[in-house]
C-alpha cells in the first residue's frame, strides 16, 4: 500500500487539507470514484454541508466503497465538521451515518454561520502546545460509546475523537497555521515522511508553517483551473 493520502474532492474544504498536507510533504490524491479509494493508507473527508456530501457520496457510489475500504483495507478516515457528522453512528437522535464510529452528533450545533469562533486548546496527544482551533457552524459530538477515546472535551461537549480506523474533529484544522492535527493523522496513517521537510523545520515549531496565510490554498485552485485549460 503506497504513502498516500486521499481527500474526498465532492464538496467542501478539498484544496485546505492537501496544502496542509503538501506541507508536511505528504502525497495526497483526490477522491472522486471509488476507483480512487485503491491503495490509500488514509482518507479525509472535510468539511462543507453534511447533508450534500451524504447525498453526493450515495450518488457517486463511494458510501460503501469507503465503509468497504476502512473494513477491508484497514484505510484510516478523518472527519472534519460535516465530515464527522458522516462517520458518526447517530445524527440528531437518528441512527443514520456510516458508524465508523460509534458516536452521537448534534448538528448546527452552535447555531448559524454568525456564530463561528475561534479558540485555543491543549491537546496532549496530538501537541504539547496551545493548537487553534476554528468552529464554522460546527456540530458537536455529544455522546461517545465504548471504543472511542476523546481527545479533547470543551464546555461539556466532545471536539476531537478518534477509534482505531477514525478520528474526528468538529472544527477546521485546515483554517489555521498549525499542521499539527495534518501530522497528527499522517502518522496515524503511517504515512508521514522522515525526514521533516525543511519548510516546516526553519519555523522552529515543527506543527507550525508560517508561511501560511487563509488565502494560500488559491494557489492549488489556480493550478487546476490552469490544468484544466491545458
Amino acid at each position: 500500500m503506497s504513502k498516500v493520502i486521499g481527500v474526498l474532492d465532492l464538496q467542501g474544504d478539498v484544496v485546505e487539507h492537501i496544502d496542509h498536507f503538501n506541507r508536511l510533504g505528504v502525497k495526497t490524491r483526490r477522491v472522486k470514484k471509488p476507483e480512487h479509494l485503491q491503495g490509500l493508507r488514509g482518507l479525509v473527508m472535510p468539511g462543507g454541508e453534511s447533508t450534500c456530501l451524504r447525498r453526493l457520496l450515495k450518488l457517486f457510489g463511494l458510501d460503501e466503497s469507503i465503509r468497504q475500504a476502512v473494513r477491508e483495507t484497514g484505510t484510516k478516515v478523518w472527519g472534519t465538521c460535516a465530515g464527522a457528522i458522516i462517520l458518526a453512528a447517530e445524527v440528531d437522535g437518528v441512527r443514520e451515518g456510516m458508524g465508523v464510529m460509534d458516536i452521537a452528533v448534534q448538528r448546527n450545533a452552535f447555531g448559524s454561520q454568525l456564530a463561528s469562533f475561534q479558540t485555543e486548546a491543549r491537546i496532549p496527544a496530538v501537541s504539547d502546545k496551545l493548537l487553534p482551533l476554528t468552529f464554522i457552524r460546527a456540530p458537536k459530538i455529544i455522546r461517545a460509546e465504548e471504543g472511542v477515546r476523546v481527545l479533547l472535551e470543551l464546555d461539556g461537549y466532545i471536539a476531537m475523537a478518534e477509534n482505531e480506523p477514525a478520528l474526528v474533529t468538529v472544527f477546521h484544522p485546515e483554517m489555521t497555521p498549525s499542521l499539527a492535527f495534518h501530522r497528527y493523522f499522517a502518522e496515524k496513517c503511517a504515512c508521514l515522511p522522515e525526514p521533516m521537510s525543511e519548510k516546516t523545520q526553519h519555523t522552529g515549531d515543527k506543527d507550525t508553517d508560517e508561511s501560511w496565510n487563509p488565502t494560500s490554498w488559491t494557489r492549488l485552485a489556480m493550478v487546476d483551473a490552469m490544468k484544466r485549460n491545458l
